[in-house]
C-alpha cells in the first residue's frame, strides 16, 4: 500500500554544456511511493512552474525500461540504488521518508550535457553507424529456420541483444569506457551467421570510432556490469576483444 513521504532534491542545473553548473535544492513534500522517479521529478517540476521557475530538464520517452531514453545519477549510482531497473521504472518505496537525494546526469566526455540532467548521446548512434548492421535484401522477411544457430550462440545473442543503450555503463565506468554498450552490440551481431558477412569490419569500425569519440578504455573494474539496468555480463567486452585481434590480423 502506497504512502506519502518527503524528501530533500539536490538536482544538478546547467543550462547548457558551455555555462557552469551547480546544484540546487528542492524539497519535494507528499511524494507518493507509488510514483516512479521520474512521475517524481514530474510533481516536483509542477511545482517549480507553479511558482514560476525553470522546470528540471530530464530525458524519458517510453517510461517502461525498454527504449534507452531516461537515466540519471542518484546517490553516486546510475538509474538509482535498485540492480537491474532503470530510472523511469524505480519507483519512490525503494526510499526512506526524510532522506536525501542528489541527481546528477552521466558523467563523461562522450555524453556532453545539454541541458540540467539530460545529455547529447549521439555518440552511440554514430558508433552504430560504424558497424551495427548487417547487409540483407529488403522484402520478405526469410523463414526464421533457414539457418540453424546453436543453442549457446543464440542464448549469448539474445543476452546482448537486451542492451537499450542508455548509457549507464558509461557513466558507471571510472574511465567513461563504453565497451559494454559496443561489446554487446558486436556480440548481438557477429554470433549469429546473418551477421557473418561483415564481421571483422564490423568489430574494426565501431571500436575505432568508440576510440574516436572519446570513450576510455575498460579496467576490468565491473562497475558497468553492476549499473547495466539489463545485467549484461562483461564477457561480451572479451568477446569483443577476442574478435577484435582476429580481425586485425592481415
Amino acid at each position: 500500500m502506497s504512502k506519502k513521504i518527503n524528501l530533500t532534491l539536490k538536482v544538478w542545473r546547467q543550462k547548457n554544456c558551455k555555462t557552469p553548473g551547480a546544484f540546487e535544492t528542492y524539497q519535494a513534500r507528499e511524494i507518493d511511493t507509488a510514483m516512479s522517479f521520474l512521475e517524481m521529478l514530474d510533481f516536483v517540476n509542477e511545482m517549480l512552474t507553479h511558482e514560476g521557475r525553470d522546470p528540471i530538464t530530464f530525458d524519458h520517452d517510453c517510461r517502461e525500461g525498454i527504449c534507452g531514453s531516461c537515466g540519471a545519477v542518484v546517490n553516486g549510482q546510475p538509474h538509482g540504488p535498485l540492480r537491474g531497473t532503470t530510472l523511469c521504472q524505480l519507483h519512490m518505496r525503494h526510499f526512506k521518508d526524510g532522506q536525501t537525494l542528489v541527481v546528477e546526469p552521466w558523467r563523461a566526455k562522450a555524453f556532453p550535457i545539454n541541458k540540467d540532467l539530460s545529455v547529447e548521446r549521439s555518440s552511440f548512434d554514430r558508433v552504430m553507424v560504424a558497424g551495427g548492421f548487417i547487409s540483407v535484401k529488403t522484402g520478405q522477411a526469410p523463414e526464421a529456420h533457414a539457418i540453424p544457430v546453436p543453442k549457446e550462440a543464440a542464448d549469448n545473442a539474445m543476452d546482448a541483444a537486451q542492451c537499450i543503450g542508455c548509457g549507464a555503463c558509461v557513466a558507471a565506468c571510472p574511465n567513461g569506457s563504453a565497451m559494454l554498450f559496443v561489446g554487446s552490440k558486436v556480440s548481438h551481431l557477429n554470433l549469429l551467421a546473418q551477421g557473418a558477412p561483415e564481421k571483422k569490419t564490423r568489430v574494426l569500425h565501431m571500436v575505432h570510432q568508440m576510440d574516436h569519440e572519446g570513450f576510455g578504455n575498460c579496467s576490468n573494474s565491473y562497475e558497468c556490469e553492476a549499473a547495466c539496468p539489463k545485467q549484461i555480463s562483461v564477457s561480451h567486452i572479451a568477446f569483443m576483444n577476442k574478435e577484435y585481434r582476429q580481425a586485425s590480423i592481415p
